[in-house]
């Protein structure tokens, strides 16, 4: 297929787009879309995208399909990174993302633009480390309660992952709770602090319950049984002698032959 005009200039850009994932930024660099099907795009190796917030109006834009598998693999939903290309660069979120059924790979992308010297409300995942020595001592079962953690902080504060460090389970009574958790220092948690993220507790064999059987009812059952034999037979008697009765009366009877008087000589 020959590609010219403005979506051939847009293919060549693409393939110059580059992520810088570092220690604390995660950038990606975009670029304006204008006209042209989604589709004609994604054949090009682009993946079509669009970017907003409350100062950022609705944008499309374009990014390099394999550059932005490396960057969500690394920032997923709850890391800000960089866009870059378009204006001035913009700290965003992964609010979306549309893979293909089949292939699993992006289709389209939702940028969420943070609004300068904001917080941001984002649900950020747990990641449990360590071993319970109730667990692999003691037997018990890891119960994880929360597996993630809404919390509102600073974008230049928000961390990829919440740790949570189950080592501390030591017995079925230890509890991991919000207020034991190392958050950024402009974090805040709309739920209680004392809510529990994470226990273990004790195994215990399930016993299944067996209904009682009643011996009463039982005998019972089995005296009427022999009772009622008998009773049945002589009805079945009974029935037979009427049967025959009644075939006898049904019967016709036979006419007897008259005899012949000897006549007087």
């Amino acid at each position: 297929m020959k590609v010219c005009g403005p979506l051939f200039k847009q293919r060549i850009a693409f393939y110059s787009f580059t992520a810088i994932m570092g220690a604390t930024m995660i950038s990606l660099k975009v670029a304006t879309r204008k006209g042209g099907k989604a589709e004609s795009l994604r054949k090009t190796g682009a993946v079509p995208a669009v970017m907003y917030g409350p100062k950022e109006p609705s944008t499309p834009i374009a990014l390099q399909g394999k550059e932005f598998e490396k960057v969500f693999k690394a920032a997923g939903e709850s890391t800000v990174i960089t866009l870059q290309g378009v204006g001035e660069d913009k700290e965003a979120l992964i609010t979306d993302v549309d893979f293909h059924p089949v292939t699993g790979t992006p289709r389209h992308v939702d940028f969420y633009v943070i609004e300068k010297g904001k917080k941001v409300t984002v649900k950020v995942p747990f990641e449990f480390t360590g071993t319970s020595a109730a667990v692999k001592d003691l037997g018990g079962i890891l119960v994880k309660v929360m597996h993630e953690l809404e919390i509102e902080v600073f974008p230049k504060d928000l961390p990829h992952s919440i740790p949570v460090d189950i080592s501390k389970l030591n017995t079925f009574e230890d509890k991991i709770l919000v207020k034991d958790l190392s958050l950024p220092s402009s974090a805040e948690v709309a739920i209680p602090l004392d809510e529990v993220i994470v226990m273990v507790t004790e195994a215990k064999e399930e016993v299944e319950e067996v209904p009682a059987i009643d011996i009463t009812q039982i005998e019972t059952s089995v005296e009427r049984g022999k009772k009622d034999l008998p009773a049945q037979a002589g009805e079945e008697g009974e029935a037979v002698e009427a049967k025959e009765a009644k075939a006898k009366e049904a019967k016709p009877k036979e006419a007897k032959p008259e005899k012949k008087e000897k006549k007087k000589e």
